[in-house]
Order: C-alpha cells, then sequence, then structure tokens
C-alpha cells in the first residue's frame, strides 16, 4: 500500500500542537481594518484552536503524518 499524501494546501494553513490540537490563524485580518475596533483586531491576531469534531477529520484526511 502507498503512502497518504498531505493536503497541502491544509499543511500550510494548519498545524498541531504537542497535544495534537489543530492551530489555525484567524480570519478577517487583511484589509478595511479601519472599521474594526481595536479589542477585535488584537483578538484576531491570536491564534484559534479548531473544535475537536473538526480537528478529528483534518488529522485523518488532511494530516495524516502531522
Amino acid at each position: 500500500m502507498s503512502k497518504m499524501k498531505t493536503k497541502k494546501s491544509a499543511s500550510k494553513r494548519l498545524s498541531l500542537t504537542g497535544t495534537g490540537k489543530v492551530k489555525y490563524k484567524k480570519m478577517n485580518l487583511r484589509h478595511i481594518l479601519t472599521k474594526r475596533s481595536p479589542k477585535r483586531k488584537r483578538q484576531l491576531r491570536a491564534t484559534g484552536i479548531l473544535s475537536e469534531a473538526d480537528a478529528r477529520k483534518v488529522r485523518k484526511q488532511m494530516l495524516p503524518y502531522g
């Protein structure tokens, strides 16, 4: 049986923590930032943690060797 391929688009956008949680960068911080409050922009800088239901699917299908 051949090796499973990692989805390269997922590997560039997602990463795994040491405990197996899936990290991602939050959206809406690219342009048109003048209408957003400083608190919102500050919260968007932090990395997000994927919910466990979605993380299971990502680890199995997109990042099999992650």
